[in-house]
């Protein structure tokens, strides 16, 4: 997402003149943090108990099917987005984990939800519209949050509202458990939170796609926005 359009965005959320919206985007850069510096074990897992699933997460299952279709999203978004030809295949090369990415962020969100539940932390319909609103002024308008979206966190533009939902609620959620992400304890505090959700969740991934744990889940390097590697790495992409 490093181009023109993210360098304005960057600016933009970070410059002090824009109130509380400079602290908000800090904190979801730090909820990206606490996940690489999260240590315990969400849950460990991987049989073949669920013909057909990618993964089982509580009583809901990810079929195979749903994961590739969810892959098939962000390959066909790339494509549409580069012609195709040699830069459509530096685009596959960019993202060659994507299937086990999609994956984990799918199981990841779901922990998510439970984790907001569980504090009674919720994201309305009007929320969404207000972040993509003020995200599309900063990135060129729908089209370049779209292509901002897909090239830095493989978010097909169909889903880009999802995506947007579980930044909100990750923020809300550090804010109802008092949970400053600018601090070790912070991110101790909020990844707590995660734990117990997964926990509860029993959370059963197919061992086709590895075992269910935050290290295993830190070198996959997860894309989804609430959880990114940002340890002195931001990327150009």
């Amino acid at each position: 997402m490093c181009t023109v359009a993210q360098a304005r965005r960057e600016a933009t959320l970070h410059s002090p003149h824009r109130g509380s919206r400079p602290h908000r985007r800090r904190t979801a850069l730090a909820l990206s943090a606490a996940f690489v510096a999260a240590a315990p074990l969400l849950a460990a897992c991987g049989n073949e108990a669920h013909p057909g699933a990618a993964a089982v997460v509580g009583d809901e299952r990810i079929t195979v099917s749903q994961l590739e279709n969810r892959v098939n999203e962000v390959r066909d978004a790339q494509r549409d987005a580069t012609g195709g030809g040699q830069r459509y295949a530096q685009a596959i090369a960019k993202t060659g984990g994507l299937t086990r990415e999609t994956l984990h962020t799918m199981v990841l969100d779901r922990i998510l939800d439970q984790a907001a539940k569980d504090a009674g932390v919720s994201v309305n319909r009007r929320e969404i519209q207000e972040m993509r609103g003020e995200l599309e002024g900063q990135t060129g308008g729908a089209k370049g949050l779209e292509a901002s979206w897909l090239q830095q966190y493989a978010v097909a533009p169909e889903r880009l509202d999802e995506s947007l939902r579980s930044e909100l609620l990750a923020q809300k959620l550090a804010r109802k458990i008092g949970a400053d992400m600018n601090t070790k304890q912070g991110q101790s505090t909020f990844w707590a939170a995660l734990s117990r959700a997964s926990k509860k969740l029993d959370v059963d991934l197919n061992p086709r796609y590895g075992t269910w744990d935050v290290d295993n889940s830190r070198r996959a390097d997860i894309r989804t926005p609430w959880l990114r590697e940002v340890s002195g790495q931001e990327r150009s992409v």
